[in-house]
């Protein structure tokens, strides 16, 4: 039996209840599966819908299936079984450059070119896409203020002039950069140390709250995944066991969720213990 989930502090979780998302489906996994011939099957009958504006979290262990499931949004996979939609249209139909231009795509590594200044890296898919030199400049500098690098300050540094939540920030500037109507973010905030981390994602949660894309977000973090997410897919041995919303997760009882509130709980006490020692 599931504890109660009064029994730990729940400050993770920002009241989102003004938040809008629209009934359309942006994203849909009916029965999708992906195999290969050496690996076997990764990911199998998955059934998913992801409205827009939403924020999904693929929430699970290392070697899950998470980062399969992400990459058959934006066809880095195709399914061998199935079907994925992607704005009302399977990803198949979808010629992979144009899909991938409606998709904003954050990993952990980042991935900035280390030759290139911020301001070049975040213009890398406006100037692909043909966009004036002066909307190039005004986007780029709106969104080093948006994720708080002001233009002034940071638009002609290189990627190794900055901090790691700073590359995170560019990056994350970068898959915006198009104003994709879609987000993918595969462990973007994982390499950051925790303080970092907690600010940055500080960050994306002011920024979504403003743009509401839809966005799906990998991650075995579950203070991240509570912190960010409206919505939790619980992924374990490449099926999705649970989809909840934050609320439902608390008191979810497939096979893993459990756990992840267990090690959530457990932190509880001792932070309790060190408050009431002298001098805390």
């Amino acid at each position: 039996m599931v504890a109660s989930p009064r029994s730990f502090s729940l400050r993770y979780m920002q009241d989102r209840s003004h938040s809008s998302h629209s009934n359309e489906v942006a994203i849909e996994f009916i029965a999708a599966s992906y195999a290969t011939a050496e690996s076997g099957t990764l990911v199998s009958d998955l059934n998913l819908k992801i409205r827009g504006g939403e924020t999904m979290i693929l929430l699970g262990r290392s070697g899950a299936g998470k980062s399969t499931t992400l990459k058959l949004i934006n066809r880095m996979l195709d399914p061998t079984c199935g079907q994925v939609r992607v704005l009302g249209k399977p990803t198949v139909d979808w010629e992979p450059t144009e899909l991938r231009r409606r998709i904003g795509y954050v990993i952990q590594e980042i991935g900035l070119f280390p030759h290139w200044t911020v301001a070049r890296n975040i213009e890398t898919v406006p100037r692909l896409l043909g966009w004036e030199r002066q909307r190039i400049a005004t986007r780029t500098n709106e969104l080093l203020q948006a994720v708080g690098m002001p233009a002034q300050e940071f638009r002609n540094r290189y990627p190794h002039e900055l901090s790691g939540g700073q590359r995170q920030r560019v990056g994350l500037a970068r898959a915006l950069a198009a104003d994709p109507p879609i987000l993918i973010m595969d462990e973007p905030f994982g390499a950051l140390d925790p303080l970092t981390r907690a600010e940055v994602q500080y960050e994306f949660r002011r920024l979504q709250e403003k743009l509401r894309k839809t966005a799906v977000i990998v991650t075995h973090d579950l203070v991240e995944a509570l912190t960010l997410g409206d919505r939790i897919a619980v992924v374990e041995e490449g099926k999705i066991i649970g989809d909840y919303s934050r609320e439902e997760f608390l008191y979810a009882a497939d096979r893993v969720s459990p756990a992840y509130l267990d090690s959530l709980r457990a932190a509880e006490p001792l932070l309790r213990r060190l408050r009431e020692q002298p001098g805390a």
